[in-house]
């Protein structure tokens, strides 16, 4: 419990970066002068950042001591946290933002790895109760601090970077001295920097084709064409590097499972969810309806009590159970559900109307998200843990980067559009918005800025219209989900007993789970029964078992 007071606060500081800025960002950018297109980015940098480098992070952490990483990721984290708050431009902080999600990313990872290589699946249920409530005060304090700090006139927003420094040192101290991990590096370590880099490259190229399109190109165009070939290309690469390295960075095999591919598919759209409700309705609280910091990080307390509630609640729920898919699909219905409420909203909506579609989509994220990752960690053997923790951080990630570009270069377009029509039905020349491009409403005059506004309060709603039909699509493939119950050990029992030949599991000797075997239910061991059990069984299909007797009695003259 002490070394997981360190590893929650690693985890909780390193949210709370995220969220911390969501409300303070229109005072953040417009004291620097900044843009719509740089507001996103700010966003944008420390996600692509974060997702780029997350499964990297996560297969060194198979290969290398995880607490050394860890500890890195926090000076990492500390120094770039630390260069954020002394940003002069808003192009210093965007730069500064990106090395941020370095450390972010590999925290994050390396968190979820260690509790993952210290409990089991089943227990961890209840750990996702702990980690909920952690993200949930990461994220409901994280607006309240940075509202508050921005309308601190002795702090400023500066301190929305600083304040999370003292506590990295803090939980750096407390897990150098309680922590204990065994030293799994290996002698025949490599890492797929190639793999890495073709993979990393091939998602930026198609981000900022996402940020820029429609804004300094137009959807068909030669620029379009060229970024989405180049990351077509590049990830093809990627994927035919991954395929014949010996130490992938993404295993394939682990992708191309049925539990594995539909879980990531799933935590895309939560990954949009999360990021993206934390971005926009901090956005729209400020600039549509006039509120300050302060109050709009008070006004998402829905959306975050939502994640706290359903976590810890889900989470207990799992771990007496053993079973995952209620869960994650009735989070995926109210998560669709809140943004379909959410897509109705404009500058004059009831803020009960508000609220209740945030409590809804805060629902649904703290439902489903850490309850995929269990899914993804229950099917894979602790030698591969790194690896699968990392590929669905990543996709996670990718989901949320991707959901912030989109709906950010969406929202730029409406908002554009909603001016230059307020500014047209005003009887105003276009020329009367220069300074409307940024997000400093103070110094706009009274009619610009009564326009700004109503048109950041239509364009919320539209966004959220996008927002819903992925969670939709969430939501159906969520219901493919097969029925997986939880073992309760912390590794695959039997893992080190099966051939390496290929016969009875997946690729490196690695039993598989699945069909039946997962749906069956497990022994006091965690181990899978089927005919003719005995000690040592490997945990093995059913089907797969039967070939595993049948071959030993071949060997041994008995059948």
């Amino acid at each position: 419990m002490r070394s997981l007071s360190g590893l929650l606060i690693v985890l909780g500081v390193t949210m709370l970066s995220g969220t911390i800025v969501s409300v303070a960002l229109p005072q953040i950018v417009g004291s620097l002068n900044g843009t719509q297109a740089q507001y996103t980015w700010v966003v944008t940098a420390t996600l692509l950042a974060s997702t780029a480098s997350t499964p990297v992070w996560g297969k060194l952490a198979d290969l290398f001591d995880k607490k050394k990483l860890l500890q890195l990721s926090i000076v990492l984290f500390v120094v770039s946290s630390l260069l954020a708050g002394f940003a002069q431009t808003t192009g210093q902080l965007i730069a500064f933002r990106a090395v941020q999600g370095l450390g972010m990313g590999a925290s994050q990872v390396l968190v979820q790895v260690i509790i993952a290589s210290l409990v089991s699946p089943k227990e961890r249920g209840r750990l996702n109760g702990y980690i909920g409530g952690i993200m949930a005060v990461a994220t409901v304090g994280g607006p309240l601090i940075g509202g508050a700090i921005t309308d601190i006139s002795w702090l400023g927003w500066r301190w929305c970077f600083f304040i999370g420094v003292p506590f990295m040192v803090i939980a750096s101290l407390v897990l150098g001295r309680t922590l204990k991990l065994a030293d799994v590096r290996r002698a025949d370590a490599k890492v797929d920097y190639a793999g890495a880099l073709l993979i990393a490259s091939g998602v930026s190229t198609l981000l900022l084709w996402v940020t820029f399109v429609g804004n300094d190109f137009a959807w068909i165009s030669w620029q379009s064409g060229a970024m989405v070939a180049g990351s077509a290309v590049l990830l093809g690469l990627a994927v035919w590097v991954e395929s014949r390295v010996s130490q992938p960075v993404i295993p394939l095999h682990l992708v191309v499972r049925r539990e594995t591919a539909i879980a990531i598919l799933a935590s895309i759209a939560v990954g949009m969810a999360m990021f993206g409700g934390a971005v926009f309705l901090g956005q729209y609280f400020q600039l549509a309806r006039g509120y300050s910091p302060t109050e709009a990080g008070l006004l998402t307390t829905p959306l975050m009590l939502g994640v706290l509630v359903s976590s810890t609640v889900s989470g207990r729920m799992v771990s007496n159970s053993g079973r995952v898919k209620p869960y994650v699909v009735t989070g995926l219905v109210s998560l669709t559900l809140g943004f379909l409420l959410l897509s109705t909203i404009d500058e004059t909506t009831s803020l009960l109307i508000v609220s209740a579609g945030m409590l809804l989509v805060g629902t649904g994220v703290g439902m489903s998200m850490q309850n995929l990752v269990l899914v993804v960690q229950n099917s894979v053997p602790l030698s591969e843990l790194g690896a699968a923790s990392g590929a669905i951080t990543f996709f996670r990630s990718l989901g949320g980067t991707m959901g912030v570009s989109v709906l950010g270069a969406i929202l730029a377009n409406r908002v554009g559009t909603n001016i230059s029509e307020g500014l047209a039905g005003a009887g105003v020349d276009a020329s009367a918005a220069a300074g409307s491009g940024t997000l400093n409403l103070a110094a706009m005059p009274p009619f610009l800025r009564e326009i700004v506004e109503s048109a950041y309060g239509s364009s919320t709603g539209d966004i959220f219209l996008v927002a819903t039909g992925i969670a939709a699509v969430g939501l159906v493939v969520g219901l493919f989900l097969p029925k997986v119950r939880l073992r309760d050990t912390l590794d695959l029992p039997g893992a080190e007993e099966v051939p390496s030949d290929g016969a009875t599991g997946t690729g490196g000797g690695t039993p598989s789970v699945g069909g039946d075997a997962a749906n069956a239910p497990a022994s006091a061991d965690g181990r899978v029964p089927a005919a003719g059990d005995g000690p040592g069984t490997p945990v093995v299909a059913r089907g797969q078992a039967a070939r595993v007797v049948r071959a030993a009695k071949r060997e041994d003259g008995t059948g």
